[in-house]
């Protein structure tokens, strides 16, 4: 699975974090993040990560994009809620993730159901969406 991985400034601890307990999971999964978020998670957990802009230089758009070609496959954004700066580019690619039926979490807890969900196979009906390419 393609796994995309963003956060707002305060929380991307938070998203360290659940990367660093879910290592194992994330490990046999393709991952991509922007660019600062994507830094900070390849650091704390030695995963291969592959890199867009950051968000502010069009990192969302990149991955947004990816989205609208069926290229991934769940979308892990953790957000501040608090801060309305923000809010277009979490509705944009919310809004993307739905139009491509593509599991989206905002928050840590949605992001655990998801992870324990992809853990189970839950999740590898995108296989089918999405097929692996030899």
């Amino acid at each position: 699975m393609n796994i995309a991985i963003m956060a707002h400034d305060n929380k991307k601890e938070l998203m360290v974090q659940f990367c660093i307990a879910y290592c194992g999971i994330l490990s046999e999964h393709s991952i991509c993040a922007t660019a600062t978020t994507g830094r900070l998670v390849a650091e704390a957990t030695g995963l291969p990560i592959s890199m867009y802009l950051s968000a502010a230089q069009g990192g969302s758009q990149q991955i947004k994009s990816r989205i609208s070609y069926n290229e991934i496959d769940l979308v892990l954004f953790f957000w501040d809620s608090s801060s309305s700066d923000d809010d277009k580019e979490v509705v944009a690619i919310s809004r993307a993730c739905d139009q491509h039926s593509i599991p989206f979490a905002s928050n840590v807890a949605t992001a655990e159901v998801l992870i324990q969900g992809l853990k189970r196979g839950d999740l590898s009906w995108r296989d089918i969406v999405n097929p692996k390419k030899k």
